[in-house]
């Protein structure tokens, strides 16, 4: 797998992502070093590779030849997997991050994305499978990356649980949403107000509501049942959302509870809590180049 973009879309997130998933990982490595890496021991993972403008010895021409050579190389074919995302979006990523462009070091990042997307166009052209991360978070991008890519029951169906507020909407791409609202809300107790979900003198509160215990056993058994169906349909991700009025307190206790319950159960778990993240971030998401 070869993963390649324009800086700032996202490659290094995807690499990490395939990384996660099981591949074997080399970033930016030299394009004169493959017939080196062709002669090690046989490969016993998948191979992606991350290629970009940075790399020593780019070059356009030879970054396009680089599936064929691949190919003669290792005997099989291999997949393209480009980033891309709108110039607009690049060029507020890169004035969030204050971090220049690798092709224009000392002027406009608008300069050297024009001159990128020339030098890329030819592997662009090739790309087997094309993500645009405009409109993408890294947690959705790592997401859409599982949903290509997790081999079919090749691993355990991984499982996201994320909480959120409705205030805000909801978050995508989730698949399963359930409604926290109904619960004891910390808010209104002053000594709890600003603490979250994660704090245990939060979570005692909500779970001394007498309508939890039965609540959080039965979703805890419907989970369970429902992820060995979606398995075996070959579904290689699935996204629980829990939502509350704030997003800070009860959808995240019971997110906390949840992922525990699933991870101990042996299930593979990522959790994310958005409004926390919103709050905690004084500066914007790193962006992988």
């Amino acid at each position: 797998m070869l993963v390649t973009g324009p800086s700032g879309a996202g490659r290094s997130t995807a690499i990490r992502a395939l990384e996660d998933l099981g591949y074997e990982v080399i970033d930016n490595l030299p394009l004169s070093f493959l017939p080196r890496l062709a002669k090690g021991p046989p490969l016993e993972r998948s191979l992606a590779l991350g290629l970009d403008v940075r790399n020593r010895d780019f070059r356009a021409q030879a970054l396009a030849r680089t599936p064929d050579r691949i190919a003669q190389m290792f005997g099989e074919p291999a997949e393209i997997l480009f980033l891309d995302c709108d110039d607009a979006v690049l060029i507020r990523r890169f004035s969030e991050t204050r971090r220049p462009h690798p092709l224009s070091p000392d002027g406009a990042p608008a300069t050297g994305i024009e001159i990128e997307r020339g030098l890329l166009a030819p592997i662009r052209a090739r790309a087997d499978i094309v993500i645009d991360t405009s409109r993408l978070s890294p947690h959705e991008l790592r997401a859409a990356v599982e949903r290509w890519f997790a081999p079919p029951g090749g691993r355990p169906l991984s499982v996201s649980v994320e909480s959120f507020s409705y205030k805000r909407g909801l978050p995508p791409g989730l698949d399963l949403v359930l409604d926290c609202r109904f619960l004891r809300n910390p808010h209104w107790d002053e000594a709890l107000r600003p603490r979250d979900g994660r704090d245990p003198e939060v979570a005692a509160y909500v779970e001394a509501d007498p309508r939890y215990a039965a609540f959080f056993s039965k979703l805890l058994d419907l989970v369970t049942m429902l992820l060995p169906a979606y398995r075996e349909e070959g579904k290689a991700h699935l996204a629980i959302g829990l939502g509350c009025t704030g997003g800070q307190h009860r959808s995240v206790m019971v997110g906390e509870r949840l992922a525990q319950a699933l991870a101990e159960e042996g299930w593979r778990v990522s959790k994310r809590h958005r409004e926390l993240e919103g709050r905690a971030e004084a500066a914007p998401a790193a962006w992988g180049k």
